[in-house]
């Protein structure tokens, strides 16, 4: 039986805001990266899926990438697959990424 763990406040909280866009009034811009940088890695797999539906828009100056990179950090991320918000162009590349590790193992 798999036993699941608790999403952490600070992971919940960038979850429920989500990334802005870059065309978002800077206040939206810098809570986002404050929530970002509160969550420390790694992340667990379930965090990882939560964390994966919070894609905005575009790259919202960088803050996209570092979540990207964030959502990698957890234990089976080399096997996951994110299906919800598969139509984001963020979570078909997090997808891609671990295509592309599948068929380099």
């Amino acid at each position: 039986m798999t036993q699941h763990m608790p999403v952490r406040r600070e992971v919940q909280e960038l979850v429920d805001a989500g990334l802005p866009s870059e065309e978002d009034p800077l206040e939206d811009i810098e809570r986002a990266e404050q929530l970002l940088e509160s969550i420390t890695s790694p992340v667990s797999d379930e965090e990882a899926q939560q964390l994966a539906t919070a894609f905005g828009p575009d790259t919202c100056f960088g803050l996209a990438g570092t979540l990207l990179h964030l959502i990698e950090t957890a234990p089976g991320a080399s096997t996951a697959s994110y299906q919800q918000d598969a139509d984001n162009w963020w979570v078909q590349r997090l997808n891609a990424r671990v295509q592309a590790a599948r068929e380099n193992l």
